[in-house]
């Protein structure tokens, strides 16, 4: 990869506090950008509005901050909606979106195979069904914008941590979601249209989205948009495998903060479970650009069993 080109960025989403497992994460992706000498964009995705904490923007910058992570450009995708109602226009033109009103429910009574979790298989129930979004709206359910997934869609591509990896998405998803926003103003489509558009070359993020990566490598297709390169990193999880959570005690870093825990302390915490450091001790994280060697990170999930 061109370092002189490399963009990276930082995606938090203010739907909860910033936990020792997002920062993991967003080292690694902050590492890979300043060791190529490349730029760090912050883009705050604030789309998820059920799930919106108040103040949690705030506190996540305050908390990324604190922990000595800096970047170069700022953005909000709340303050992008125009850019997604753009996007969403050209995929309704192509005739590769439409809505639908089937619920979560009525898409898992709908499988005809045993699913693993969050991979359903949508059958395409409200393809052709509806001419608009308000015509969808008027049954009285809340619609969501999907993908008018191609019978041969097969994606295949080189993670430049997880390896080769492909998926048969119309066989796997079929119609995936693109938005439940009239305007197109959701994930992944959202994702997909900023990531191009900030000129972002690498996407550093938890090996949970894997999965999510060929239906929007498939919609950078369809927008005629260049895909970055994908980085995906094992999550770090609590003692029963499961990703951090309250159930794993206070993992967020405002309560470290409060506790009197130093910023150094997190850092060499995460940099010796993440084979940065050969030995936990307090550093800096501006320290770590000159250490930092992806090879050496785990290939498996960190179990978080304390910080102490």
């Amino acid at each position: 990869m061109d370092a002189m080109g490399y963009v990276g960025r930082l995606a938090p989403s203010p739907t909860g506090a910033l936990h020792l497992g997002n920062v993991r994460t967003f080292m690694v992706a902050w590492l890979r950008a300043r060791q190529a000498g490349g730029k760090v964009i912050m883009r705050m995705e604030d789309l998820d509005h059920p799930r919106h904490k108040a103040g949690a923007e705030e506190q996540a910058i305050e908390d990324l901050r604190w922990l000595g992570f800096d970047w170069d450009e700022e953005f909000v995708q709340s303050e992008r909606r125009a850019l997604y109602a753009a996007a969403l226009s050209r995929l309704l033109a192509k005739h590769l979106a439409y809505p639908c009103v089937c619920s979560r429910r009525d898409v898992e009574m709908a499988q005809s195979a045993p699913h693993d979790g969050e991979q359903l298989h949508y059958p395409g129930t409200c393809r052709d069904r509806f001419a608009t979004w308000a015509e969808a709206a008027a049954t009285g359910r809340t619609p969501c914008w999907r993908y008018r997934t191609p019978p041969d869609a097969h994606v295949a591509f080189e993670d430049g941590f997880a390896g080769r990896y492909e998926m048969d998405v119309a066989a796997k998803l079929g119609d995936f979601p693109l938005a439940r926003d009239a305007d197109g103003a959701g994930y992944s489509l959202a994702v997909t249209v900023d990531d191009a558009d900030m000129g972002v070359t690498e996407v550093v993020r938890g090996d949970d989205l894997l999965p999510a990566t060929p239906p929007q490598i498939l919609l950078y297709r369809a927008l005629g948009l260049k895909p970055p390169a994908f980085f995906h990193v094992p999550l770090v999880v609590g003692p029963d495998g499961r990703r951090l959570a309250k159930r794993h005690g206070d993992t967020r870093i405002a309560s470290f903060r409060a506790a009197g825990v130093r910023p150094e302390d997190i850092i060499g915490f995460l940099a010796y479970v993440s084979g940065i450091t050969p030995e936990r001790k307090p550093i800096g994280l501006k320290r770590l650009i000159g250490l930092f060697d992806p090879a050496r990170l785990p290939r498996g999930p960190l179990v978080f069993q304390g910080l102490t």
